[in-house]
């Protein structure tokens, strides 16, 4: 049994016995915990150009994945969290900065923002988080999950314009918080510049 299985195994356990306190002594424990910080991926920086304004609206997530702690699943119903490590911020501020980064790096839209600066928009995306996380396999292995909804709407009369699902998965090579991470930014390289093109297209 690796590592993170074991890690797994005894934090999932210990979960199910204590409910939410196990994740109230986790966040509550002296030791600082690893930050971990993930990067934007343009898009194409080739193609239509727009003076349209885009706002990405803060992402909608479950209030598990509502969090910065790296998720752990090492069942269906089972839900942990890496005990050493965190992300750099919750995960839909996370993703809300990386979307609107990806979008502006491509330089094919004038104003790409949050909701709470910059001009009026034309065009508002939404995002739900459906997946951010390390899945248990029935073979013993693990792999990082990342399942996106994206809306477009027309943000004056709040018509939606287009929506699609974007997923992606990675094995896991070990159970390393460094190699974990890692195989969440090969996903979203995959993701980020999908999702950007994908947008910028419909605005």
């Amino acid at each position: 049994m690796s590592n993170l299985t074991r890690r797994t195994a005894l934090l999932g356990t210990l979960f199910a016995l204590s409910g939410c306190s196990a994740i109230t002594s986790i966040n509550a424990a002296t030791k600082p915990l690893d930050t971990y910080d993930l990067r934007p991926a343009a898009g194409s920086t080739k193609g239509r150009r727009t003076s349209r304004t885009l706002l990405v609206a803060r992402p909608q997530a479950p209030a598990a994945l509502a969090t910065d702690r790296i998720m752990v699943k090492p069942d269906a119903a089972s839900i942990t969290y890496l005990p050493d490590a965190r992300w750099s911020d919750e995960i839909p501020a996370v993703v809300q900065s990386l979307l609107i980064r990806s979008i502006s790096e491509t330089g094919r839209v004038a104003y790409v923002g949050r909701s709470d600066a910059g001009p009026i928009p034309d065009k508002a995306l939404l995002v739900r988080i459906d997946a951010f996380e390390v899945n248990a396999l029935a073979d013993g292995t693990f792999e990082a999950q990342l399942d996106f909804d994206l809306t477009i709407i027309n943000d004056k009369d709040q018509r939606v314009v287009a929506s699609r699902r974007f997923s992606q998965s990675q094995p896991v090579a070990n159970d390393s918080a460094k190699a974990i991470v890692a195989v969440f930014q090969e996903a979203l390289n995959v993701l980020l510049p999908a999702m950007s093109d994908w947008a910028i297209e419909r605005i």
